[in-house]
């Protein structure tokens, strides 16, 4: 866990990668789970069967917006803003998901702090988030995360 201070400390931290998660397993629940939640119950994500069948990757794959999804734990398991009293998501840039997440592999998210802006009360943040697949060069996942800190 990354312990930031400060808004000054921030401020240093632009241009760098802040963290990298620990790995995570996205299983064939959770992607269930979500599937549910979404509505979005398309065969590639809930088919286990049809998709070993028919998908290259051996079994389904996870929705590309169950892994946006995964930023926020991302984000809370690798930095702490003692400074902070409030943190609000503020939106996206740019999300791309570049290769599939085949459910059952491990994926971490690489959090790399592009900008700090002052704001009244506060800061904005625009993070880039790569999301990597265990032993895969292309990320699953890589996003422009803005979030605002008072």
């Amino acid at each position: 866990m990354i312990e930031i201070g400060s808004l000054a400390q921030l401020k240093q931290m632009v241009g760098s990668e802040v963290a990298v998660s620990d790995w995570l397993t996205v299983e064939q629940q959770q992607v269930d789970r979500f599937a549910e939640a979404t509505g979005d119950r398309q065969w590639i994500h809930v088919d286990v069967e049809r998709s070993r069948r028919e998908l290259p990757y051996g079994g389904t794959v996870a929705h590309g917006f169950l892994t946006l999804a995964l930023l926020p734990r991302f984000f809370g398991e690798t930095i702490r803003m003692s400074d902070v009293r409030m943190m609000v998501n503020y939106g996206l840039n740019r999300v791309r998901f570049p290769a599939p997440l085949p459910v059952g592999d491990r994926v971490r998210g690489h959090l790399k702090l592009l900008d700090v802006t002052d704001i009244p009360g506060g800061a904005e943040m625009i993070w880039e988030v790569s999301v990597e697949r265990e032993g895969e060069a292309k990320p699953v996942c890589v996003a422009e995360a803005i979030f605002r800190r008072y």
